[in-house]
């Protein structure tokens, strides 16, 4: 199974606060109807058979339209015999049940171009056929929310750094702003982008299979790996411990997570801005 920064295995998750908030309650409602595996398999799926049709018909310039298309994140980094086989890959460990897998930047690229182009493919499913959009079993007859599944489902999205989101992705995009004024700076003082980067990095915890990503470096075969462990290894454990929290004493980390997605969900980059303004003085308020 790939692992994405929450268990895409489980779907029911009660927040602490729904009965207090209807509004909450009815986000995580919503959530609770999306069958996340589902999504992630027919997302792949899709890709890897669209893509092989394009190959199919051995017209160079229609290949590379598709691509840019249908991949325009990972296009920069690979072509399309190389995003196939990575697809394959992804979709060997997603079907895996003894192991969780890990995803690099180049990877994460794949998957988020490829439910970005799926979604859009099943929320239309949901209004021109919904007994159709039935049997991929992917919700229960609600149109996904991308922008908010990759704000949940996602670390972060370094390998976007320097490229302009087409999706607000409120937290990820505040966190690549403020990377991208940060290489700014060194660059203007006359440091090359790679310079630049060496110099931050680890005042952003940037990952080096990310570095390579925002350099736009190919991928290499040792970037063709995806890295496991066992399915019994805890490794979503820390999610539902309150002593990880480091907040309030009774909200554990997937709670905030929650919560978060719910007070940012729909909203533009200069709405979120005021929203997390108000979050941040609320809190100032209470210490």
């Amino acid at each position: 199974m790939l692992a994405f920064a929450k268990d895409i295995t489980k779907t029911d998750h009660t927040h602490p606060e729904e009965s207090n908030d209807p509004k909450l309650e009815e986000y995580m409602e919503y959530q609770r109807k999306l069958n996340h595996e589902m999504l992630v398999y027919h997302s792949l799926d899709h890709g890897k058979i669209h893509l092989q049709r394009a190959l199919d018909s051995g017209n160079e310039e229609e290949i590379k339209a598709y691509l840019t298309s249908a991949f325009p994140l990972s296009s920069v980094y690979a072509d399309s015999d190389k995003i196939l086989l990575m697809l394959r890959k992804l979709i060997n460990g997603h079907n895996s049940t003894n192991n969780w897998y890990r995803m690099n930047a180049y990877y994460q690229a794949i998957v988020y171009d490829c439910i970005d182009r799926f979604c859009k493919i099943y929320n239309q499913l949901l209004k021109d056929s919904p007994e159709k959009a039935e049997s991929y079993n992917v919700s229960k007859d609600v149109e996904v929310d991308f922008d908010d599944w990759i704000s949940l489902h996602f670390f972060n999205l370094d390998f976007m750094i320097g490229r302009p989101p087409q999706y607000t992705h409120y937290l990820f995009s505040r966190r690549n702003r403020t990377i991208e004024s940060a290489l700014a700076g060194e660059i203007e003082q006359g440091s090359s982008k790679q310079d630049a980067l060496n110099t931050v990095k680890d005042s952003f915890s940037i990952e080096e299979d990310s570095i390579k990503t925002i350099l736009s470096q190919p991928i290499t075969d040792k970037d063709l790996e995806l890295f496991y462990t066992s399915v019994e290894n805890p490794i979503y454990e820390y999610l539902y411990d309150v002593d990880q929290a480091g907040m309030d004493e009774e909200e554990t980390l997937i709670d905030h997570s929650y919560f978060m997605g719910f007070q940012f969900r729909g909203l533009d980059y200069q709405e979120a801005e005021r929203t997390m303004e108000s979050i941040l003085n609320s809190q100032k308020n209470i210490n």
